[in-house]
């Protein structure tokens, strides 16, 4: 069982390497942004009725 794992690491080495760069850039751009945003100040909207 371990070597047939071996055997498909050493096959798609890799692809392996650019799922998981790919993933990390994914989860980093995400967290940027998240943080972005949570930073930025918004004025409250307020809602006022005509009388």
């Amino acid at each position: 069982m371990l070597a047939k794992i071996i055997d498909f690491v050493k096959r798609y080495f890799s692809d392996i390497i650019l799922f998981i760069i790919i993933v990390l850039l994914m989860m980093l751009s995400f967290a940027t942004g998240y943080i972005t945003a949570k930073n930025i100040q918004k004025t409250p909207i307020t809602i006022e009725q005509k009388q």
